[in-house]
């Protein structure tokens, strides 16, 4: 077999299949894509080895169409699944080994609510080099600066200008006799944002969680990472085991992983497939993971508004089920006290970094569905209920600022602000997640922790924070894992709400 025989071969764009099944159509787009990906991980081999023959190479992602002459008859309770109208609907996709499941279910919905076959072939939307490779590999890292400036030349490189985010704003512009987007997200804007979390987190896309826990203090991750290490050890509680046995891993940065030992695991087992990082990321995330992809993930954002918004626009892409941020925050009531909780049912949107992407005149609501999970974490947690549970929580409005010495301005203006939206607590990334979770249909919440109370005096100094923390990290973490979990027992057809969605919105939740 001469080598010309056995080198990948690109599909080009054009040819289309019909399907009733959804797993038929979803077998041929993962043929599609490794097919295609394969193609150009190959050429890039012989172009790095001189090879090339200065021709241009080209691969395109699948497509998936959906064309109807009618409006869907569905059930009213759906919040996806279905198209709003008669037409064309069309979404180019990527990485069918990582969203099988979901792909699965989007295709099956479509076909269920709409009763007419769905298209499958392959795009005109070149798949840039880089996203060639899933695994994040630096395709620049090998060439000689002559060769470097020639890839542009030969490969597709990713274009920005094709990755924006007008579908999911709501700004996407279109002809009357246009293809309708049929997701929130093209292919090349979710590969974007999966080579971008390998990046900001150190740890795989494969390995994030349907339901995301966001901190801005490090003592959140380091009881996190105490907690899930002891989910991997065994129990000799039959109740306490059969807990721990949903979780089959604990994921860390750098690809740190430490196996369940009540799924088969060796006591005292080393962690396997990666090594300890000497130097954090930026964001760094830590997953504990069910093999049903429904385990929790936790991500350390840091401290500001544009942190918050960075990571979200990423995550979004995977299309979590639920994520909650879970931090400390300053008390602007002087009935508070250092330790309470503040559930966020508002915001203040003082933090800016969305003004272009989602206007601060729409609303951002509470989500009654993450509500109802938090508020009863808190009642499991600290055995309190009912008005009892008013002396250690507080519902109200969240204000999040882009400014952390606030409290250094003219306090007659920022306090004003304060005190006309009802504010309760203050601090500088909630109301991004919440917004940016509004914004990408994903279920949002908000728990925060009174740390300081800056207006009455009580300022978070090392001593006083130190002691703080200790006392309260472990308390509020387990809060947060118990919402989680209460949330994804709930059900997701209830979670995935129709709230979020907007008048003429893409099929794919």
């Amino acid at each position: 077999m001469t080598a010309a025989q056995t080198s990948p071969s690109p599909v080009p764009p054009g040819p289309v299949e019909r399907f009733t099944d959804a797993d038929a159509a979803l077998a041929l787009v993962k043929d599609l894509y490794d097919r295609n990906t394969a193609y150009l991980r190959d050429r890039f081999a012989a172009f790095t080895r001189g090879e090339d023959g200065g021709r241009r190479e080209q691969a395109h992602y699948p497509y998936v169409r959906l064309s109807t002459a009618s409006a869907a008859t569905v059930d009213t309770r759906l919040a996806y699944g279905f198209v709003e109208g008669p037409g064309t609907y069309a979404t180019t996709l990527t990485r069918p080994d990582l969203f099988d499941r979901y792909y699965h279910e989007q295709l099956s919905l479509l076909l269920r609510n709409h009763h007419v076959p769905l298209e499958v072939g392959v795009s005109d939307e070149a798949i840039p080099i880089h996203f060639a490779f899933p695994q994040g590999m630096h395709v620049e890292g090998d060439l000689t600066p002559e060769r470097l400036a020639g890839l542009p030349d030969l490969f597709d490189l990713p274009d920005l200008a094709r990755m924006d985010d007008t579908i999911v704003n709501g700004t996407y512009e279109e002809s009357l006799d246009a293809v309708k987007p049929l997701a929130l997200f093209t292919a090349p804007r979710v590969d974007f944002s999966l080579h971008r979390l390998r990046h900001y987190t150190a740890t795989a896309p494969e390995d994030f969680q349907n339901f995301v826990l966001f901190t801005n203090y490090q003592f959140y991750v380091d009881e996190f990472i105490r907690m899930a290490r002891e989910i991997m050890e065994p129990a000799a509680d039959p109740e306490l085991a059969a807990y721990r046995s949903q979780y089959d891993r604990f994921v860390e940065p750098g690809g740190v992983i430490v196996h369940n030992v009540n799924l088969g695991g060796n006591p005292g087992e080393a962690p396997t497939n990666g090594a300890r990082l000497l130097r954090l990321p930026q964001m760094p995330a830590y997953h504990l993971t069910r093999p049903d992809g429904n385990g929790i993930t936790l991500v350390n954002i840091g401290v500001g508004p544009s942190n918050a918004k960075t990571i979200t626009d990423h995550i979004a892409v995977l299309r979590p089920h639920a994520w909650i941020m879970l931090g400390h925050c300053a008390g602007l009531r002087s009935t508070q006290r250092l330790g309470d909780y503040v559930l966020a049912h508002g915001y203040v949107r003082d933090d800016h970094v969305l003004d272009a992407d989602l206007p601060t005149w729409v609303p951002v609501p509470a989500l009654a569905e993450v509500q109802r999970a938090l508020e009863t974490a808190v009642e499991r947690v600290t055995g309190l209920s009912g008005y009892a549970l008013k002396s250690i929580m507080r519902t109200g409005t969240v204000a999040t600022i882009d400014n952390r010495n606030w409290e250094l301005r003219d306090h007659r203006e920022p306090l004003m602000r304060f005190s006309q939206s009802r504010a309760v607590a203050l601090d500088m990334e909630s109301a991004t997640i919440a917004a940016n979770g509004f914004r990408f249909r994903v279920p949002y919440g908000t728990l925060l922790c009174v740390s300081d109370k800056p207006m009455h005096g009580q300022l978070k100094l090392p001593g006083m924070a130190d002691r703080f923390y200790r006392e309260r990290v472990d308390q509020h973490l387990k809060i947060g894992v118990l919402a989680m979990e209460l949330l994804r027992e709930h059900g997701m057809e209830t979670l995935h709400s129709r709230k979020l969605r907007s008048f003429a919105e893409a099929a794919f939740q």
